[in-house]
């Protein structure tokens, strides 16, 4: 028989990578990592009133809502699959002050808005942010007093809205705010309001981040700012101080930890995921978002491939889901598929 050997079988000492990939039904049987529609989370924007569905200029395709539009909304994510929707709440201006203090009134916005999607459409999840921000008049996480962001202060009143969301039917407490000590804060004031089986999605390493703009509009706090948030997010260049800062979530009794952003973060996505264990979440903030969407409109990419793309990325890092304002436009492609 004549040997057929190649060089390049001598080369790569009979090794070729390129033969699990020669056919769909290799690369089929060998994927490592699939996107399913149960590792999606729709971030949602709600806003007071009724009928209203309202776009929003920086992130085409996405809408703020009010509260009747959203639970239609909820209705149709759950109809696809969608585990869980994560709530965020632009309200009036006139409730807005220097600390917040509507974050604890029990009929403010986001807690209206819980309890009227828990009620109409039980089966889906509902996380909510106890982030001072959406309330407060200068558009920062916390309470500012004389120039500074007040830590402890801070931890006192989010523990407290923390249970009011609860109270309202709130399934996931995700604080967004990064202030030292607050999920040790807030297990421990879900626990003594007996709130046991509410859970805690840590915001574990949230970056002061240029990709936040879009979602500031959403809210209705970019025009607000004072100032920056470098005081208490995590620079861009600090992986080891994210991983810290995970660890003392960890110990303080988070349930979920979460990256934000996303797509910039991946390597401490994986870490995370590495190191603690624990069911890890990304955020494909807006900033993200708004680039795929435009880019694709100006026809410089595939839209659709890049996102789904980007998705599969955050489960090759090792992410257990996605918080994406993609998340309805890949639940109904997904849903196409056999």
């Amino acid at each position: 028989m004549t040997d057929k050997t190649n060089p390049v079988d001598l080369i790569t000492g009979h090794r070729r990578m390129r033969r699990n990939r020669k056919a769909d039904w290799t690369r089929r049987m060998v994927q490592e990592n699939r996107l399913t529609v149960d590792d999606l989370i729709w971030p949602i924007f709600v806003v007071p009133g009724s009928g209203i569905v309202e776009p929003i200029e920086a992130m085409p395709g996405v809408n703020r809502m009010s509260i009747d539009k959203a639970v239609e909304a909820a209705r149709e994510a759950a109809d696809l699959g969608i585990p869980a929707l994560a709530t965020f709440p632009n309200i009036e201006m006139s409730l807005r002050d220097e600390t917040g203090s509507n974050s604890l009134a029990a009929n403010n916005l986001i807690n209206e808005t819980t309890r009227a999607i828990k009620t109409a459409v039980p089966n889906i999840g509902v996380i909510t942010d106890v982030a001072l921000d959406p309330f407060t008049s200068h558009g920062h996480d916390g309470i500012l007093r004389g120039g500074e962001i007040v830590n402890d202060e801070t931890v006192a009143q989010i523990a407290r809205a923390a249970v009011v969301q609860a109270e309202a039917g709130a399934d996931i407490i995700a604080p967004s705010d990064m202030m030292d000590g607050r999920i040790g804060a807030i297990r421990a004031a879900l626990d003594a309001a007996g709130h046991q089986d509410v859970g805690i999605m840590s915001y574990a390493t949230k970056f002061a981040s240029a990709f936040y703009g879009p979602y500031r509009e959403a809210i209705g706090t970019g025009g607000l700012l004072k100032g920056d948030k470098k005081t208490y997010y995590i620079d861009p260049a600090n992986g080891t101080e994210a991983m810290r800062d995970a660890a003392l979530d960890v110990e303080e009794g988070a349930d979920m930890l979460m990256v934000k952003p996303g797509l910039p973060y991946l390597d401490i996505c994986w870490r995370m995921k590495e190191s603690f264990g624990l069911p890890v979440f990304a955020y494909q903030v807006s900033g993200e978002y708004t680039m795929i969407k435009a880019a694709a409109a100006n026809g410089w990419i595939d839209g659709e491939r890049v996102m789904l793309e980007t998705l599969l990325a955050f489960k090759r890092a090792g992410c257990d889901g996605i918080l994406s304002y993609f998340a309805m436009d890949v639940a109904r492609i997904l849903a196409k598929r056999p």
